[in-house]
């Protein structure tokens, strides 16, 4: 038995020596030795570099992720001041009194629901960070859904995958407006409903909100126009697909009428 170990150790031995002695005459004797070789360990070190890399993105994706919404948000900051400062001049022109405009607050999904005929959402903002009931929420690619309750830090808001929810929508920038609710089927899909039949458009044209609603601002964009049908021979309901994905909605901004209360105060 000690005799076929000490074989065996012999033998690993002689292969090794075998082994170093061929690497360091390829190193040594030939340039196509040498950039094989070199080639080899080039290879090599850009495998393992490219793994970590990989695995270095994939840990940075929450970062990434946090810094685009951020960007969004302000983005979204700028073109509401824009919007409302245009108005202003068209209210200064007519020497009208302004309205107040809204006020905007970032936040972060932290449940929602998409499964269900009445889906929710609930976001990590609450009172104490300025939140109200009666709130608008959007994101990038259009609305959310509305608040409904507040807590201190947190808010729970009917997500516009709800049957019970409608807004105010326009087809184009100058077409008639009517009630855009969701289709109840499709996670982005949507009705326009309530547009008179005299209403010309084309399939592929932008819907946006009109402003004819207190929750949200106005030209936000909101889907894309389909097919339409005849309802009770007296109004159209129009295909939407809408831009918003529900199922990949993270960061958000709840946007608030300062005017609310105020114009709420006129309706019986």
């Amino acid at each position: 038995m000690k005799q076929r170990l000490a074989s065996g150790w012999l033998n690993l031995a002689v292969f090794l020596v075998l082994e170093i002695a061929s690497l360091h005459m390829l190193t040594h004797n030939g340039e196509m030795q040498k950039a094989w070789l070199a080639r080899g360990s080039h290879w090599v070190m850009g495998t393992v570099w490219g793994a970590s890399q990989t695995v270095h993105a994939y840990f940075s994706l929450s970062t990434v992720n946090k810094q685009l919404a951020q960007e969004n948000f302000a983005l979204q900051e700028q073109l509401l001041q824009a919007q409302e400062k245009l108005r202003q001049l068209r209210v200064d022109s007519l020497q009208l009194v302004p309205r107040p405009g809204f006020s905007l607050t970032a936040a972060e999904v932290t449940k929602i629901s998409r499964n269900k005929q009445h889906n929710y959402l609930i976001l990590n903002r609450g009172y104490e960070d300025g939140v109200q009931e009666k709130s608008g929420i959007i994101s990038h690619n259009g609305v959310v859904g509305i608040i409904d309750a507040v807590s201190a830090h947190y808010s729970f808001a009917f997500s516009f995958q709800n049957s019970d929810i409608s807004i105010s929508a326009r087809l184009g920038t100058e077409g008639q407006s009517g009630l855009l609710v969701w289709d109840g089927i499709h996670a982005n899909g949507g009705i326009l409903k309530e547009i008179p039949l005299q209403q010309q458009y084309q399939p592929g044209d932008t819907v946006y909100t009109s402003g004819h609603s207190l929750l949200f601002p106005p030209d936000i964009p909101l889907g894309i126009a389909g097919a339409s049908k005849i309802v009770n021979g007296a109004t159209s309901e129009i295909e939407v697909r809408l831009f918003q994905d529900f199922s990949a909605v993270r960061f958000v901004t709840i946007v608030h009428n300062n005017a609310f209360e105020e114009i709420e105060e006129f309706e019986p």
